[in-house]
């Protein structure tokens, strides 16, 4: 065999799982995480050379949807974190017991599953007293403007 065949070769596949990284990542970083667990389905080999790899991106997407969602419907979360059935059912009986999640309606696909606020899902408008301007101010405009 030649060197340079089995280097082109390996540098070849190492190239294809680049791509197959940048893929995945933008899929997650634009919070299409169906697209993503479609394409980490078809390299498996990937996915599973990483210890905890599923777990941290279930994690993630629960954080952006944390951060986005007050209510979630309950496909729209299972799709993002890839669970379905009794999986998915047990994954939300452990948040509401240990995270504060709060589930309504029943366990069809109407369900709705209330995230706890946070400073993204629940803003409060912040009154900035520098930019107010004093009432007094106000009513000497209103005889021009009559």
């Amino acid at each position: 065999m030649s060197t340079q065949i089995v280097a082109r070769i390996l540098i070849k596949q190492m190239e294809d799982q680049f791509k197959t990284l940048i893929v995945l990542s933008h899929y997650l970083e634009t919070g299409r995480f169906r697209h993503f667990w479609d394409e980490a389905a078809k390299h498996r080999n990937i996915v599973e050379a990483v210890p905890g790899f599923e777990q941290a991106i279930q994690s993630f997407a629960i954080h952006v949807l944390s951060l986005t969602y007050q209510k979630i419907p309950r496909t729209v979360l299972a799709e993002a974190i890839n669970l379905k059935g009794l999986s998915l059912d047990k994954f939300l009986e452990h948040q509401k017991a240990n995270c504060g999640w709060i589930l309504e309606g029943d366990q069809s696909t109407s369900q709705l599953i209330v995230l706890p606020p946070n400073e993204f899902n629940h803003p409060e408008l912040k009154k900035n007293v520098a930019d107010s301007i004093p009432l007094e101010h106000i009513t000497r405009i209103f005889p021009i403007l009559g």
